[in-house]
């Protein structure tokens, strides 16, 4: 596509079929809250973790984590009295930082989250460490410095780790498509087009339209489209329409 160079990846009929259909979005569509939602925000103002507000409330942590930062413009001291109501957990080991280094680096060079059932006695360590990180997170005592550096890899703390390769998947696709449009390319097609990258992202793309029609798009996806890829809702224009 117009020299911008893509990782070459599965052919796009076993890609999942990027219609970004993780469990979740396939439920039927509900009502979107007005935000921010005022029970979470006093949950999050008494110390407790998004991660453990969205469990104890069967919600996307996405979308509780969207309106704890429409709160937080809102109420710019919450995010203090938040810090302030929060334990004070341990100080982390030399040791745990040099592991929350090692996976970040593994998720950076493997494209994925470590697993603790690998093969491999290092990659197993890492995912056993990083489940047990996850459940501090859930818990609200785990530590900033920790929280800090695993934040780098999109959706390390989500329940499981489908759903933080989902979150991983569709973060990548949103960077790719906003590398295209930056360069001045078109949008990817779906359709009618020989190149299978860009198939990848059209399919990806036509996705995020579907989902936002039929009310299925999280308000903070759609917030994060609009800001990097404005115009993503229309696509292109032509005698055929969009694309």
């Amino acid at each position: 596509m117009g020299g911008i160079g893509f990782e070459r990846e599965l052919p796009y009929w076993l890609d999942r079929v990027e219609v970004d259909m993780s469990q979740s979005e396939l439920a039927l569509p509900t009502a979107r809250r007005t935000a921010p939602h005022g029970e979470w925000v006093e949950m999050y103002r008494r110390g407790i973790a998004p991660s453990r507000i969205a469990v104890l409330h069967a919600a996307p942590v996405t979308t509780v984590r969207f309106h704890l930062q429409v709160a937080k413009k809102l109420e710019p001291g919450l995010e203090a009295e938040h810090k302030k109501a929060l334990p004070q957990p341990a100080r982390p080991s030399a040791a745990s930082l040099q592991t929350m280094q090692n996976v970040v680096a593994f998720c950076q060079a493997a494209g994925r989250l470590p697993s603790a059932r690998a093969k491999s006695p290092n990659e197993s360590m890492l995912g056993r460490w990083l489940y047990r990180r996850r459940q501090e997170a859930l818990a609200g005592t785990l530590s900033p410095a920790i929280r800090d550096g695993l934040d780098v890899i999109p959706g390390w703390d989500l329940t499981t780790r489908r759903k933080a390769d989902d979150e991983a998947r569709w973060q990548k696709r949103l960077q790719q498509v906003r590398t295209i449009r930056d360069a001045g390319g078109d949008w990817p097609r779906h359709q009618k087009t020989p190149d299978p990258d860009e198939r990848i992202l059209g399919v990806w793309l036509h996705g995020q339209r579907i989902n936002y029609r039929q009310g299925r798009l999280a308000p903070e996806k759609e917030s994060l489209l609009n800001e990097l890829v404005p115009g993503w809702r229309e696509g292109r224009r032509g005698t055929s329409g969009r694309r």
